[in-house]
C-alpha cells in the first residue's frame, strides 16, 4: 500500500500505485520503470505510479478480449450492467474530496471547482444507469420477406479508451459509462501526467465486484498507447486529445477498419454582435477562461467584434481578465491556478511570444506572475489587433490567452469564426434570440452557445472538421458503442410473445 498524505486539499490514498489494474487484479508491471507525478502548484513530486510496457498492455487487451468473448458480461440485461454504473457513481461520490485533490494537484484546477465536477461525473454514471431501462436495445420491426423481424443493438466489443491529462476522470467516464452500459469491455489508458483519479476509479471497480477483465486501467506513454490502437483484438478506439494525435489514430484504425470516436482540439470563437454590452461580454468570457486555467479544448479564445468596438472590447477584457487573482488552487481567493505541466507553461509562454513577434498588441499579462516563484503559472493574457490568420488565432494554445479580432460586419464576423481547421465550440452574444439562432446555424461547430460558454453533455459534445469524429454524452454518446443487427426469423421467439 502507498499512502499519499497532503495538507493541500484532502488526504489521498493510492493502495497500489506500483501496480496496474488488469483482469480484476493489481498486477506488478513487467519492468520497474514508472512515472513521477508533479504537483502543478509546487513543482514537487506528488507521487509515482507504475508504467505499463508492451507486455503489460498485451495482458490488459487479452483480459478485455477474454471477458468480452467468454464471460456473461455482453449478454447481461442492460439494467444489470446499469447497476454497476450506479455503484461506480456512488463510490466516486464517497471519494470526491480525494479525487478532487488529485485533479487540483495534477492539473492546477481550483479545488472549489473540482468538487462540483466530481458530482457531475457521478451524475453521468447515474444517467446511463437510468438509460438501461429506456433505451430500445431490441426493437421489433415489420420485415418485408419474413414473419418476424427485430433490430438488436449489440456491444461493439473491446474498447480502447485514451484520455488526456486536463480532465482525465470526467473524460474517462464519458467513455466508460456508455461502453459498459452497451456491454463492451474496456482498456482505459491513463495519462502518465495525471493518473491519480483513475487509480481511484479502478479501486472502486474492484470494491463493487465489477467482473474481471471488464475494466482494465494502465498508465502508459505514447508508444505503448499506439500498441492499443494497432491491436486487432481492440474493436474501437475512443480518444480525447490533440488533432495531430487524432489524425494518427484515425489512420491506424482505418488500416484495419476499427471503429473510432475522436474528441479533438479547438480554436473556438465568441462572436460579439453590436447590440450586446461589451462589459457584460468581457466579464462572461473572462470568467469562463478561468475554468481549468484555459486548459479546455472548447475554450472561447477568439473574441470577434466589429472594428468600431474592437478597442473597447480589448480594454474591457484587459481590465477584467488582467485583474484575475492567480494563485494556489487550494486558496479560497484564487481565481486562476497553475497550468498542469512545466512543458505546458513553456508552450503557452512560447505562443505569447509568437503573438508579439507577429504583430499583435499585448494588452495584459504575457508572463509568469512575479509573486509566484514556484508552480507552472501564467498570467491571464489578452491580445488585441490579432490577425485571424496569425499563429495565435489559428493554433490551440491551451492556456489563459484571449485574442481580440476585428471584423468588418456581422457577415465577416461569422466568416472569421469559421476560418480555422477546427469546429468544436463557439458562441454568439446578442440580445436577439432570432439573430442568435440564425448565427448559430451558420457557425461550423459542434456546439454553439448564446451569450456565453455553454455545453450540455447530455445533448452530445463533439466537433466539425479537425475537431473530431462522432459525439460523446447523452444518447448520442451511447450509439458509437453499439452495432446494429437485423434478425429475421420464421416465427417470434418466446421472448417476444
Amino acid at each position: 500500500m502507498t499512502d499519499v498524505l497532503t495538507q493541500r486539499g484532502a488526504p489521498v490514498n493510492i493502495r497500489h500505485a506500483d501496480r496496474l489494474y488488469i483482469n480484476g487484479e493489481w498486477i506488478l508491471p513487467t519492468s520497474k520503470s514508472g512515472f513521477d507525478i508533479i504537483d502543478a502548484g509546487t513543482e514537487e513530486t506528488f507521487f509515482r505510479v507504475a508504467e505499463a510496457g508492451p507486455h503489460d498492455m498485451d495482458a490488459a487487451i487479452t483480459a478485455a478480449r477474454y471477458a468480452f468473448d467468454h464471460s456473461p458480461w455482453p449478454f447481461l440485461e442492460p439494467q444489470v450492467r446499469g447497476e454497476y454504473l450506479r455503484k461506480l457513481g456512488a463510490g466516486l461520490r464517497a471519494r470526491s474530496s480525494e479525487t478532487g485533490t488529485f485533479w487540483s494537484r495534477q492539473a492546477g484546477v481550483l479545488f472549489s471547482m473540482s468538487q462540483m465536477a466530481i458530482t457531475r461525473v457521478s451524475n453521468t454514471l447515474d444517467y446511463h444507469a437510468d438509460l438501461a431501462a429506456t433505451y430500445p436495445f431490441e426493437a421489433l420491426a415489420t420485415p418485408e420477406f419474413a414473419p418476424f423481424g427485430v433490430v438488436v443493438k449489440e456491444p461493439i466489443g473491446v474498447v480502447g479508451a485514451i484520455v488526456p491529462w486536463n480532465t482525465p476522470l470526467s473524460l474517462a467516464i464519458h467513455k466508460l459509462a456508455p461502453a459498459l452500459l452497451a456491454g463492451c469491455t474496456v482498456v482505459l489508458k491513463a495519462p502518465p501526467e495525471a493518473p491519480g483519479e483513475l487509480y481511484v476509479l479502478a479501486e472502486i471497480a474492484e470494491e463493487i465486484g465489477l467482473p474481471a477483465g471488464v475494466l482494465n486501467v494502465v498508465t502508459a506513454d505514447r508508444e505503448v498507447s499506439e500498441q492499443l490502437v494497432r491491436d486487432p483484438r481492440v474493436d474501437k478506439i475512443s480518444f480525447t486529445g490533440s488533432s495531430g494525435v487524432g489524425r494518427r489514430i484515425a489512420s491506424l484504425a482505418g488500416e484495419r477498419m476499427a471503429r473510432y470516436t475522436l474528441e479533438l482540439g479547438g480554436k473556438s470563437a465568441a462572436v460579439i454582435f453590436d447590440d450586446y454590452d461589451i462589459e457584460t461580454a468581457a466579464k462572461t468570457l473572462s470568467a469562463a477562461e478561468c475554468s481549468l486555467n484555459g486548459q479546455v479544448c472548447m475554450s472561447l479564445t477568439r473574441v470577434i467584434v466589429t472594428k468600431s468596438r474592437h478597442d473597447e472590447m480589448a480594454e474591457a477584457l484587459g481590465s477584467i481578465f488582467g485583474s484575475v487573482r492567480v494563485g494556489d488552487p487550494f486558496e479560497a481567493d484564487s481565481q486562476l491556478g497553475p497550468l498542469a505541466l512545466g512543458r505546458q507553461q513553456e508552450r503557452v509562454l512560447g505562443y505569447i511570444q509568437k503573438g508579439i513577434d507577429e504583430g499583435a498588441n499585448l494588452v495584459t499579462g504575457g508572463r509568469r506572475p512575479a509573486h509566484l516563484e514556484r508552480g507552472f503559472y501564467v498570467e491571464p493574457t489578452v491580445f488585441a489587433n490579432v490577425d485571424n490568420n496569425s499563429t495565435i488565432a489559428q493554433e490551440e494554445i491551451f492556456g489563459p490567452v484571449l485574442s481580440v479580432i476585428a471584423a468588418d460586419n456581422e457577415e465577416h464576423a461569422i466568416e472569421l469564426a469559421n476560418g480555422t481547421v477546427y469546429g468544436l465550440n463557439s458562441a454568439v452574444f446578442t440580445n436577439d434570440n432570432d439573430r442568435a439562432y440564425h448565427a448559430a446555424r451558420r457557425l461550423r461547430s459542434g456546439t454553439v452557445g448564446h451569450n456565453g460558454f455553454k455545453t450540455d453533455q447530455l445533448m452530445g459534445v463533439g466537433g466539425f472538421k479537425q475537431s473530431g469524429v462522432g459525439r460523446e454524452g447523452g444518447l448520442q454518446g451511447l450509439l458509437p458503442y453499439l452495432e446494429s443487427k437485423t434478425v429475421l426469423l420464421d416465427g417470434a421467439p418466446s421472448r417476444f410473445q
